[in-house]
């Protein structure tokens, strides 16, 4: 595979860092908390683009399920991180818990109890030390690859896409679903829409997910066990029921999968039972988030079924075709450059820079967000300072805090540079359609659109449905303002221009202000 130079890929570090970061963002939808997966490698990523995603010429694949033979030839394995041979000692960190911890060292959560059996496991002290076990010997996942990057993420694939048509076509469970997010009622085709376009995944395989798991796309008597719980994960401790809270999770960890293996952070998936998988270096990013996902809801003879070519490759090319038809060149092309933006409040005041990258989207996306804190001190009210478009382009979306501002202008979001702002309160709020030119006004600083406890704007940016690091090598550039961030540590890092320097913070200091 190509080196990437976009995306130095930094996972969410867990729900107890959400709570001491005051004027940061949390979950991006205000629901009931799931457990976080902590992640922070440090690594030399990928390029994410279909051209190095080839299936290999030994893997089984249906004659009728066949991808394009000029996908046959084999990617040359990559070398994954390796697999630690001696215990280590882990000291805990304010926010940590058992279940952060363990999926950092890759090891099951019930390994990691049962090394350290004097500890309480909702009661962590921090300075307190772990004994972090070493993981046991696996056999190798599947090489199989399922789909290309171009499908598992918002890409230009999916534009074309109208997922109630489809729905209503297969007249399925799903086709006359419905559930109360947010205070009112919406069907299942615009869960899966909002769910798609929030996460940046692909619709498509969404529902293949979903008609794997419980059949709710062509069945109108889906297995019973589905119906509350229809991605099969009943722990309810990580996520709720509901075909909301369900598929935001699968999303969620298809994103894992996917911005983890082209961080090459990762070496193993551990599975619902505690086991672990190492994995396949020949698979490439689309198929490493599928794997990912599956792990969370299966053991390993299950597993291998879901990730084989009977699994949900087969589910997805009985639903849409192969998988492969949608793969793109150029998903992310070698020569892609940020265009100009300008800062997103106006001259003459005083903001504060509270939050280096963190995760775009929910816990596990890339950490391509930036946090900014408006001039006043007024906890979750609306800020009266104005919050400004930082190029020119064409609001593509505007409701529950968001704002996506489409710069290319054809009012399609999975096209081209893109770029979200969330919390942005309901009055004034721009509204769809809007054609804007670089500082103009969009709307204000709020709470509004997920869990904060204090007025804030949070912004990410995405190209080809790709949410791209903040401070990969390219990085956010807000007029000049080059953002870095720490290779361990989520919501830290620098803005820097010249020999200037806005060090993120959390709170309002002369370290962290901007003056436009």
């Amino acid at each position: 595979m190509k080196k990437n130079r976009l995306l130095r890929i930094k996972l969410a570090c867990g729900i107890g860092i959400w709570m001491i970061s005051a004027l940061a963002c949390a979950r991006a939808f205000p629901t009931q908390e799931s457990s976080a997966l902590a992640f922070n490698p440090i690594v030399t990523p990928f390029v994410a683009t279909d051209a190095s995603i080839q299936v290999s010429a030994t893997q089984e694949i249906p004659p009728t399920l066949a991808a394009p033979e000029d996908t046959a030839t084999p990617d040359e394995p990559r070398v994954l991180p390796t697999l630690r041979t001696n215990p280590e000692t882990y000291v805990i960190q304010e926010g940590d818990t058992l279940n952060n911890i363990a999926r950092l060292y890759q090891i099951s959560l019930e390994s990691l109890e049962a090394a350290n059996p004097n500890v309480i496991p909702n009661w962590l002290v921090v300075g307190d030390s772990l004994t972090i076990p070493v993981p046991p010997p696996q056999t190798s996942g599947s090489d199989f690859k399922i789909i290309p990057d171009s499908v598992l993420v918002y890409s230009p694939s999916s534009a074309d896409f109208d997922i109630q048509a489809f729905v209503d076509q297969h007249g399925g469970y799903l086709s006359t679903y419905s559930e109360k997010v947010d205070g009112e009622y919406v069907s299942g085709a615009q869960i899966i829409q909002r769910v798609a376009s929030e996460y940046s995944v692909n619709p498509r395989l969404l529902l293949a997910v979903l008609e794997y798991q419980s059949q709710w796309v062509t069945s109108s008597n889906p297995p019973s066990d589905t119906l509350t719980y229809p991605i099969r994960m009943y722990d309810f401790n990580r996520v709720g029921s509901g075909l909301f809270y369900q598929i935001s999770w699968a999303a969620n960890n298809l994103n894992y999968g996917f911005y983890a293996w082209l961080a090459n952070g990762v070496s193993h998936w551990i599975l619902s039972d505690g086991g672990l998988v190492p994995i396949s270096p020949t698979i490439n990013a689309g198929t490493a988030g599928v794997q990912a996902l599956m792990a969370t809801v299966d053991a390993r003879a299950t597993w291998d079924n879901a990730v084989s070519s009977k699994g949900i490759y087969a589910t997805y090319t009985t639903l849409f075709g192969s998988p492969f038809q949608y793969s793109m060149d150029d998903l992310l092309p070698g020569n892609l450059t940020q265009p100009t933006m300008d800062w997103l409040m106006e001259k003459g005041t005083t903001w504060y820079f509270t939050s280096g990258p963190h995760s775009a989207w929910d816990t596990l996306s890339a950490w391509a967000a930036l946090d900014f804190a408006p001039p006043e001190q007024l906890g979750c009210q609306t800020s009266p300072s104005w919050v400004l478009a930082v190029a020119d382009g064409i609001i593509t979306r505007s409701w529950n805090g968001e704002v996506v501002l489409d710069l290319d202008g054809d009012g399609v979001e999975q096209t081209g540079w893109s770029v979200l702002y969330m919390h942005i309160a309901a009055e004034d709020r721009i509204a769809v359609g809007a054609v804007v030119r670089a500082g103009d006004r969009i709307g204000h600083a709020s709470c509004e659109g997920g869990i904060s406890t204090g007025a804030h704007v949070h912004i990410a940016r995405r190209y080809n449905g790709v949410w791209i690091a903040a401070d990969s090598n390219l990085p956010f550039n807000l007029d000049g303002w080059i953002s870095q961030g720490s290779n361990a540590t989520e919501y830290d890092g620098i803005l820097v221009k010249g020999n200037q320097t806005i060090t993120a913070w959390n709170g309002r200091s002369s370290i962290n202000e901007i003056h436009p």
